[in-house]
């Protein structure tokens, strides 16, 4: 067996990014950008003021109370199209153009009007509200840097830099095969010996949530015919996904079967708890990963291992998920030779106060694992605020001990 770090760095390194294409900025968001992305005007275009009020000169203000004749207006989308002169104002609102001559705005609530004049009765230093030209961003400046992942944020960047389309990565495109005689789809009548498979609809969700296209291949049975048809479906995707059927059993079809279609093995069986018959290999020129069948894994398997070969082929850094630091909530035995990811409730540790054992424990979550981790157990999975992370050979642990964990987002699960 090898470690799930290795494993990782086995899988992501064999991946190629997926080519690119162009996309509208109104249809790019949660897309991963492929170039850099360059302001194609100068924001503001033009000095501009950040108030409501009125452009004036400076040097006018200096005697106070200064009485001033108002000789315009520039609202937003207009200008005042003059030079203010001495001992002139302009109404002026947020947005628009300071017009030559002006260089201050005096905003509304500390002037009163008499007529066509105002009265301004405090000093106002030049450049008070005024945006100059550039402000935000020049022509040709670096806005958003290739490898970046849009949100919101870059979404209005771009579109405020005036780039309607933008290069990002094609989503992936990841066939999901589920195998098994003893499974069946929701909905479908259930066999004395079967059960509703989950797995396909719940890396499905976690593809297309971060970015994959899943493409549901079906459920092949458990004979060499089915495996082989359903399997020549993934030609032509980015990744083949099995389910279930990469053990020894010997109904465990998938080594064997898919060997005769030139499937070659990089690895097979990690040090992990729970997802150890793992497996990881080229099946031709598409990618293969094979998971375990039962629902916990391989979920668990999806977080620590697919979402970094999604990066990977997404041409993002192809880390694994995020830890942070947290509390034991309850005591552990010594782990054995295999890493666990136990599921566990995420509480603040301020709640935890009134308990002996963590009356001392300050600045961080308390992370309780269920007691029990059966890896059949889905039920459990989404209820678990986190993932306990136990290393290889980790001495017996106390409540209060510090661990690392991963925190599962709601809903969907990812990082």
């Amino acid at each position: 067996m090898i470690s799930v770090a290795e494993a990782r760095a086995r899988i992501t390194s064999a991946l190629i990014p997926v080519s690119t294409e162009i996309v509208s900025v109104a249809q790019a968001a949660g897309r991963v950008l492929a170039e850099d992305v360059h302001a194609a005007m100068t924001q503001p275009p033009a000095a501009v003021s950040a108030m409501d009020g009125y452009a004036v000169r400076a040097a006018d203000l200096e005697a106070l109370p200064a009485s001033l004749t108002v000789v315009g207006a520039a609202p937003a989308g207009a200008a005042f199209d003059g030079t203010l002169g001495s001992g002139q104002a302009v109404r002026i609102f947020t947005g628009g153009p300071v017009p030559e001559g002006a260089n201050t705005i005096v905003i509304q609530e500390d002037v009163t009007t008499q007529g066509a004049c105002i009265v301004v009765s405090a000093a106002v230093p030049a450049g008070t509200y005024v945006r100059p030209s550039g402000l935000d961003f020049g022509a040709g400046d670096l806005g958003i840097v290739a490898g970046t992942r849009l949100g919101a944020r870059e979404i209005g960047l771009a579109a405020a830099m005036n780039r309607p389309w933008l290069h990002v990565r094609r989503r992936p495109r990841v066939a999901l095969l589920a195998t098994g005689d003893e499974i069946v789809r929701p909905g479908e009548p259930v066999g004395r010996n079967q059960i509703v498979s989950s797995n396909t609809l719940a890396l499905a969700a976690l593809l297309s949530a971060n970015g994959a296209e899943p493409i549901d291949l079906g459920i092949a049975l458990d004979n060499r015919d089915s495996l082989l048809a359903m399997a020549a479906g993934a030609a032509g995707t980015d990744l083949l996904i099995t389910m279930g059927g990469a053990s020894v059993g010997d109904h465990d079809l998938v080594q064997s079967v898919l060997g005769e279609r030139g499937l070659e093995i990089d690895f097979w069986r990690i040090a992990m708890r729970p997802g150890k018959p793992l497996m990881f290999g080229t099946l031709g020129a598409v990618p293969m990963l094979g998971l375990p069948g039962n629902p916990v894994s391989s979920l668990v398997c999806g977080l620590i291992f697919v979402l970094p070969a999604l990066q990977a082929l997404l041409g993002l850094p192809a880390a694994g998920p995020r830890t942070e630091p947290a509390r034991l909530g309850r005591d552990l035995a010594a782990n054995d030779r295999r890493e666990d990811y136990l599921r566990a409730t995420l509480s603040d540790s301020l709640a935890m106060a009134d308990s002996p054992a963590m009356a001392n424990v300050e600045g961080h979550a308390v992370a309780t694992p269920f007691e029990t981790q059966d890896s059949s157990m889905l039920s459990l999975l989404a209820r678990a605020g986190c993932l306990v992370i136990r290393p290889p050979q980790a001495p017996a642990a106390r409540a209060g001990d510090p661990i690392d964990m991963i925190r599962l987002a709601p809903g969907l699960m990812g990082y």
